[in-house]
């Protein structure tokens, strides 16, 4: 056979070898894997929702198999995590994860602007204040929303009638109407003394009367249920400690003032319960406000998962936040939500899952996760079941309201921190010494000095 005859017979042998394989081919499907332990999701009750969503996912298509990996706790999950990465074989999609959970992992995750950009992805459900928790700072989005959670103002509606004292407002810009008529701002030097009229001892008086009894409080006027201490000071006044262009730690002023507010509510006034009374049997062993005990709570919306006991007991109603220090109105929010690892090797797949997740699948994840859905198309959902297990005609308009006000990517109460998990730590332990037994021997300044000298050297590790 002369070589152009076997040339063109090779050739020949692979076109048909295209034909036959090539369709073959082209229908394998792309494995993408959905990572689940980082937030919420471990839970066993909750396996069988993001099983079904995994299911419908792959019947709604043919290009793309979805599996899932749940880990059992938060613990087994950052180490799996943290090895998948290590060996170069990370998972493709993450979530749900919180901010705080998402900087531990700060350069891991995927600039979706891109592909938000090619492949036109509508982002006109969100309310723009939400896209503005995950901008960067080159103009990209590390996520895009998925649930959302805004510190509101929850409030015993029973203990304020019983005081005699008005109801928080449930509108930004309105005033509230103190015992003598007058109308003040709505902001932490109100709720304070409101709170302090709130406080009751076993003898009746409150904490306002000479009389008064710290020894011997039955009822709290005010606490931050379960809230970090950025948190609450970031309630108090949105600022950032963190200067990452020249890696600066610097506690802010407004901080300061707050930290001293916290304080005195604890220490001074004796409206804010310490950890002693919070964590004792008749305040609920740590849910203060569930107890039936507690006047008002200025905490994220998750909360609402954890008043189930209150029905029958007690109606509550929700407020918003007090307006901070500089007399605007600010809502520290939590979030949680999906990411794209930027090592993925199929990231557009990555994307198609991510988008469905953010959308088709919000109906079955929301109640999965206690979430309130961050598309408005999905919110009356959410509404519509609390009413039910709250029947007593709770206003949930504060929620949707305070959504435009929530504080942005560089101002949020978890924002980035190099080495974020010891600098969270730290913090902890801030919150520790002021709200424990000795805490009322602090000097707030002095130990603001050496937090800041501490998170200044945990800044200056490598990690």
């Amino acid at each position: 056979m002369s070589k152009k005859s076997f040339l063109t017979l090779a050739l020949v042998s692979v076109i048909a070898l295209v034909l036959v394989v090539g369709p073959a081919a082209a229908q394998d499907k792309v494995t993408i894997t959905w990572f689940v332990g980082l937030g919420t999701g471990s839970q066993p009750a909750q396996a069988d929702a993001q099983n079904k969503v995994v299911a419908d996912f792959n019947a709604s298509q043919d290009k793309i198999n979805l599996v899932i990996n749940i880990a059992p706790d938060f613990a087994t999950a950052s180490d799996t995590f943290a090895t998948l990465v290590s060996a170069g074989t990370p998972p493709d999609v993450i979530g749900p994860i919180g901010v705080g959970g998402s900087n531990a992992y700060a350069d891991q995750w995927l600039d979706l602007k891109p592909l938000i950009d090619s492949t036109k992805y509508d982002l006109s459900g969100f309310d723009p204040a939400l896209l503005d928790l995950y901008t960067t700072t080159n103009g990209g989005y590390s996520a895009i929303p998925f649930a959302v959670y805004p510190s509101i103002t929850y409030y015993n509606e029973d203990l304020f009638t019983e005081a005699g004292l008005n109801f928080p407002p449930h509108k930004f810009g309105d005033k509230y109407k103190m015992p003598d008529g007058t109308e003040v701002d709505w902001n932490f030097d109100t709720i304070g003394k409101i709170a302090q009229m709130l406080t009751v001892d076993s003898n009746g008086n409150d904490a306002t009367s000479k009389d008064f009894d710290p020894t011997k409080i039955t009822q709290f006027g005010l606490n931050f249920q379960w809230a970090l201490m950025r948190l609450i000071l970031t309630d108090i006044q949105p600022e950032a400690f963190y200067d990452a262009s020249t890696n600066k730690v610097s506690i802010p002023d407004s901080w300061r003032k707050g930290a001293q507010w916290v304080w005195d509510g604890v220490w001074k006034n004796y409206s804010i319960p310490n950890n002693t009374y919070a964590n004792a049997d008749a305040f609920g062993t740590g849910n203060v406000f569930q107890s039936g005990h507690l006047a008002m709570a200025v905490v994220p919306l998750w909360y609402t998962c954890c008043l189930g006991d209150s029905v029958g007991k007690f109606k509550w109603d929700i407020g918003v936040v007090p307006q901070s220090l500089d007399g605007q109105y600010h809502d520290a929010m939590d979030a949680d939500t999906f990411r794209i690892d930027k090592n993925s090797p199929h990231q557009a797949e990555a994307f198609t899952v991510l988008s469905y997740l953010l959308d088709q699948a919000v109906p079955t994840l929301a109640p999965t996760y206690g979430a309130f859905p961050a598309r408005s198309e999905y919110q009356q959902a959410w509404i519509d079941s609390k009413n039910t297990q709250f029947n007593w005609g709770i206003d949930w308009t504060v929620v949707t309201d305070s959504l435009s006000k929530v504080n942005p990517a560089p101002l949020h109460h978890e924002s980035f921190f190099p080495n974020f998990q010891k600098g969270q730590d730290r913090w902890n332990s801030f919150y520790t010494l002021l709200f424990g037994d000795t805490g009322k021997d602090m000097d707030v300044n002095k130990e603001l000095d050496t937090l800041q000298s501490d998170l200044q050297a945990i800044a200056d590790q490598k990690s």
